[in-house]
């Protein structure tokens, strides 16, 4: 992910030579083992530096493993302690509310939750685009439509 980040920033005006510098390094280690994660937030800390403002986005963050979740984290906070340019913008799951506030204790959180008309286009469009449509009868559409809403509304 901070490799993805490194690599859009770097973009936007050619790569900087001190970044180029450090993948040679690296490279010079036995198997190019690639960036560490501390060698990443500190390459990222000097991009986004000369930048007046640099926005970061991570959507589904509850889909990263914990373990890399957790480092992540640790890496962006860092960099926002170090950089007061940068704003981040994280979406996930309410199970992982915890985490960020743990990170980001400031953070403005705006829960969402789909409304039962969502939930149900939704389905109905799923369904709608079934690989296989006669796999499926009417009693099973219906009771599709009926309990998903249902268990949904009751998260």
């Amino acid at each position: 992910m901070l490799g993805a980040i490194l690599k859009q920033l770097a973009s936007r005006e050619g790569i900087p030579e001190h970044i180029r510098e450090a993948f040679r390094e690296d490279k010079k280690e036995f198997g190019g083992r690639g960036l560490r994660v501390p060698d990443m937030v500190e390459i990222l800390k000097k991009a986004i530096a000369s930048l007046p403002r640099v926005f970061i986005c991570i959507d589904a963050l509850d889909e990263c493993t914990a373990k890399h979740r957790r480092e992540l984290l640790e890496s962006l906070q860092e960099m926002v302690r170090m950089s007061p340019n940068i704003r981040v913008y994280l979406t996930g799951r309410p199970h992982i509310d915890d985490e960020i506030v743990k990170f980001f204790s400031n953070a403005l959180r705006i829960p969402l939750s789909p409304t039962p008309g969502d939930i149900k286009s939704y389905l109905e469009m799923r369904l709608d685009r079934d690989a296989d449509p006669h796999a499926m009868d009417d009693e099973l559409r219906a009771d599709i439509m009926r309990i998903i809403p249902e268990k949904i509304s009751e998260m």
